[in-house]
């Protein structure tokens, strides 16, 4: 076990995404996980029901704990809910140069609003202006730009311009554009570049991004260079959907443990 992770986000009910996905996925990969939890929801595949916010000060608490005794090579940040939430962890995180990878949760894969509109400028300029990361899919992107995404060509602005919030690397997720390719778009560091792969035929994509944060985060944290981290995350997620194993009426859960070997 190599690489701590410390997890800042709302919990999954159904498993599928949130703290329960982050902290299989870097275990799969051989981290250690620790968290700190920002709101509770009641969902499943089908949508999410109901959310519970954490207070602030116990969302700092939570990470003052693991700071102080455990320590962390990696931060990693989903679910912030709102404008309190998100100046608790950015105080918590301003004298720490550990690397910060800001997953800008905004919407679940069903629709359901999981950060306060409102709240949209402070991540921006307490969170992201610091990340090391930021993984935004498209819906996220055209909410931190107030402009719409339409096309790669955009896809490939837009990271551009999102570079510019502050963060060194911008994961850019296409998964929303139409096609038979999906393809993100990686600026910063340095170099742009792309990872493409076919589209996988399935609903059951349920906390695909939460997963791959983490999955770059615990590369982060076990002294992969970035691009290295992302790459081999890419791939963790693309195994995970393809061998989804279907559970629910929705959206359904990825494989996290397609890296375990040995189980039944």
């Amino acid at each position: 076990m190599r690489g701590r992770v410390l997890i800042v986000a709302g919990s999954d009910s159904g498993g599928g995404a949130g703290i329960q996905a982050d902290i299989k996925t870097v275990t799969a990969l051989g981290g250690y996980a620790a968290t700190a939890v920002t709101a509770l929801t009641a969902q499943n595949t089908r949508g999410v029901l109901g959310i519970m916010r954490v207070e602030p000060g116990f969302v700092r608490r939570q990470i003052d704990a693991v700071l102080d005794d455990i320590g962390a090579d990696c931060v990693k940040t989903g679910m912030l809910v709102d404008a309190g939430i998100i100046g608790a962890v950015a105080d918590s995180l301003a004298h720490s140069a550990v690397p910060l990878v800001v997953d800008p949760v905004m919407l679940a894969t069903s629709g359901a609003a999981l950060l306060d509109p409102a709240a949209v400028e402070m991540l921006k300029s307490r969170l992201i202006a610091r990340a090391t990361v930021l993984t935004p899919n498209l819906p996220e992107a055209e909410a931190l730009l107030g402009s719409r995404i339409a096309d790669g060509a955009a896809m490939d602005e837009a990271a551009a311009a999102l570079l510019k919030l502050g963060a060194k690397i911008v994961v850019l997720k296409g998964g929303h554009l139409p096609g038979k390719i999906v393809r993100d778009v990686i600026v910063g560091d340095g170099e742009t570049y792309s990872l493409e792969g076919e589209r996988i035929a399935t609903r059951h994509t349920h906390g695909t991004g939460c997963t791959l944060a983490s999955a770059i985060a615990t590369g982060l944290a076990q002294g992969m260079a970035p691009r290295r981290a992302i790459e081999r995350a890419h791939a963790f997620v693309r195994e995970a959907i393809r061998t989804a194993p279907g559970y629910g009426e929705g959206h359904g859960p990825l494989n996290h443990g397609h890296t375990v070997r040995g189980a039944p």
